[in-house]
């Protein structure tokens, strides 16, 4: 008798330690990409004026990233 309920709380902590790591899992897997958007960006230093601006807003020109028209010039 004895046995049969220990089997039986094993098999339920198992099953519910199979549960709970898939979800934990899901949760981590679905946050990674949410912080790797926000390290993505990435500053550059402007070479005319110094200043440093976001690759997203920079303007690429000769391999170089300018923050304004300005400066491009």
């Amino acid at each position: 008798m004895v046995f049969k309920i220990l089997t039986i709380i094993i098999v339920l902590f198992i099953v519910y330690i199979l549960f709970f790591k898939k979800r934990r899992e899901s949760e981590i897997g679905s946050k990674k990409p949410k912080r790797e958007e926000a390290i993505a960006d990435i500053m550059e230093e402007c070479p005319t004026c110094k200043t440093y601006v976001s690759k997203k807003e920079a303007i690429l020109s000769n391999g170089k990233y300018y923050c304004s028209k300005e400066c491009l010039r």
